[in-house]
């Protein structure tokens, strides 16, 4: 059966979309996009919405057929939201039958699910459908708090946590507070995703991760998210 990833927090501006899209091409998986705002991995692939006379997740949803994911070259095939899907999204319960059943038709190994950020319907629903869900933690005091908030609300979903935006030098008190958060849960914490400069603006509509070289800046990004596909490929072995 194919695996559900999902990425998602329970607050924004926490590097969630940048990890769904890395990880949706690394995983050679379609990405669906569950996040209704600018800034949205839509937005990052290219797809303007404004363009279109349609809206493949709205109409797949509507008439209850499974969307062509669109292709693009070095990039993710992607199912592109719609602002509109903020007011017309279905109840978590109608996500996750729709999200196993577009999987099941794919016939792909993964499909990587990118959620609102702050929590949704639709994002709850993409929880309960997943295998993994990736949860990305700035070692900041909010975030942590978000986190926490998350961990006690669903200890018993596949949470991974990964420590996101980590410095060169990551703070101690903030890598403790991670290990309790988790501890006496089945919680797991993966390999940290280091902060870059430069990612937040980069204007390159493909995959970071599909630069080969990779340059010099992003080194250290690329390789924590080949070993996060790595950790998630091992986890579903």
């Amino acid at each position: 059966m194919p695996k559900i990833i999902t990425v998602a927090a329970r607050k924004g501006g926490v590097g969630k979309t940048t990890i769904a899209y890395e990880l949706a091409y690394l995983l050679d998986a379609p990405l669906v996009d569950l996040e209704f705002d600018d800034g949205s991995a839509t937005r990052i692939w290219g797809y303007r919405h404004e363009a279109r006379t349609r809206a493949p997740l709205l109409d797949a949803i509507e008439r209850g057929t499974v969307p062509r994911p669109l292709k693009g070259h070095r990039k993710p095939d992607l199912v592109p939201c719609h602002p509109d899907f903020q007011l017309n999204q279905p109840d978590a319960d109608t996500m996750a039958n729709i999200l196993d059943t577009w999987a099941g038709e794919w016939g792909r190994d993964f499909v990587v699910v990118d959620t609102h950020g702050g929590g949704s319907p639709s994002g709850d629903g993409a929880i309960a459908a997943a295998s993994s869900v990736v949860v990305p933690v700035p070692l900041r005091t909010k975030d942590l708090n978000a986190t926490e908030s998350m961990v006690r609300e669903m200890p018993d979903f596949p949470l991974v946590l990964v420590p996101s935006m980590v410095p060169r030098v990551p703070p101690a008190p903030e890598i403790n507070r991670i290990r309790t958060i988790i501890e006496g849960t089945p919680v797991t914490v993966a390999s940290p995703v280091p902060y870059v400069r430069g990612i937040e603006t980069r204007k390159k509509r493909i995959a970071l991760t599909s630069e080969n070289p990779t340059p010099k800046a992003y080194v250290a990004f690329a390789d924590a998210m080949h070993q996060l596909a790595s950790f998630l490929k091992e986890d579903h072995l």
